[in-house]
């Protein structure tokens, strides 16, 4: 019996289409026609995709030839490895054979669907590992859409310092940043910067909220109009005052305040 043959008629015991075969294999519906046709062959990798999900040996799959009789002489019924060996349209995986604390150096997981990657450098949908990059992702160094980790860097980011859409760290810098010291067009934090700014100690914007408010509109207990001269000492005795911060967040305060347009 002929490969396409064979091909045909396991695909009919099993109920399926042209269409639902090619979804299983991850072809095109035309890519099954023309194996049953025998206008080509599919290689060795989709061979062992279709004698899995059939549940036949290569030797059976390709020559015809009568599997070797199982315990129990029960006949096959191919129904029901559909649950069991379903391929997606598309997914890729790659595992590094050397592993670091356990965890291999590099596993790429990614496809149609949920697929999680685990590693010290781990690419996945979901991604965990040192340095962590996915739709979601979390690591010491994380980038994805959703992130978390010490340096976090997506659409929402959160982390020791985080860099995204939406922020929240230690550090934050974002569209909207929420953190100890935040950065962004909307900014609440202990020391915020941003075209609207809220803050605990030191509020530096357009629009600036804190005891030490420097802006074009600002509410505080100290106040600096930005359109108006102050020295820098001036600056930086205010800044000394409020910020209890430590000297480099002091120095880049008042740079930021010094670089505010009026």
């Amino acid at each position: 019996m002929m490969l396409q043959t064979r091909l045909y008629e396991l695909r009919r015991q099993a109920g399926l289409s042209q269409e639902e075969l090619a979804n299983v294999v991850g072809v095109s519906r035309q890519a099954v026609q023309k194996w049953e046709s025998g206008a080509s062959r599919p290689d060795i990798d989709k061979l062992v995709i279709l004698a899995d999900y059939f549940g036949v040996t290569l030797d059976n799959l390709v020559r015809g030839t009568d599997p070797s009789p199982s315990a129990g002489g029960s006949e096959f019924d191919p129904r029901p490895t559909i649950v069991n060996h379903y391929y997606s349209l598309w997914h890729y995986e790659y595992r590094s054979p050397h592993t670091l604390f356990g965890l291999p150096l590099v596993h790429i997981n990614l496809g149609q669907g949920f697929y999680r990657a685990k590693g010290i450098f781990a690419v996945g949908n979901l991604a965990t590992g040192f340095v962590a990059l996915g739709g979601i992702s979390a690591g010491l160094l994380s980038v994805g859409g959703l992130s978390l980790g010490l340096l976090a860097l997506g659409g929402l980011a959160a982390g020791i310092a985080a860099l995204g859409g939406a922020a929240l760290g230690l550090i934050a810098l974002g569209a909207v940043a929420v953190g100890c010291l935040a950065i962004g067009s909307a900014a609440l934090g202990m020391w915020s910067v941003g075209v609207a700014a809220w803050a605990s100690r030191v509020a530096i914007g357009v629009s600036a909220s804190a005891p030490l408010a420097i802006g074009q509109e600002v509410s505080g207990s100290a106040t600096f109009l930005t359109s108006l001269p102050h020295s820098a000492a001036e600056l930086q005795a205010a800044i000394s005052a409020y910020a209890h911060a430590p000297r480099w967040i002091e120095d880049l305060l008042l740079f930021l305040t010094q670089h505010i347009s009026p």
